[in-house]
């Protein structure tokens, strides 16, 4: 079955930074969008990045300038690298992604809902900001 693990969500200080990792399994991962997803307390959610097949990136208005998106083929694995972070940016992370014929319909799409649009989905991970 396919499936999506993220880690690497934690509490840290405004100013710091996080490494967030999602690892995949179930699927052809070197063939498939990925993506990281945010959703707050009542806020709905908010696409932050994607990145293609070939490494191609797209990055949120939330994200640009702060955050990186990356992926690693033989581990599976697409990161999420977030710096000078702000109270704003506590909220619970995701990742997905999609394959075969989805692939491309969803890397600059708003989000709708978490668990809505890229075929699959991890649980989350929790990062915290304080000042």
């Amino acid at each position: 079955a396919e499936q999506l693990v993220e880690s690497g969500g934690d509490s840290v200080q405004v100013g710091g930074s996080l490494k967030l990792s999602c690892t995949a399994s179930g699927f052809s991962f070197p063939d498939a969008d990925k993506g990281w997803y945010r959703s707050g307390k009542g806020d709905g959610c908010e696409l932050l990045a994607t990145i293609s097949p070939t490494g191609s990136a797209y990055y949120g208005n939330s994200a640009k300038g702060r955050f990186t998106i990356s992926q690693d083929n033989a581990k599976s694995t697409v990161y999420l690298q977030m710096d000078s972070l702000k109270a704003e940016d506590t909220a619970t992370y995701y990742c997905a992604a999609s394959t075969g014929p989805t692939v491309g319909r969803w890397t600059r799409k708003p989000c709708v809902r978490i668990g809505y649009g890229m075929d699959f989905w991890g649980k989350g991970t929790p990062v915290s900001i304080s000042s």
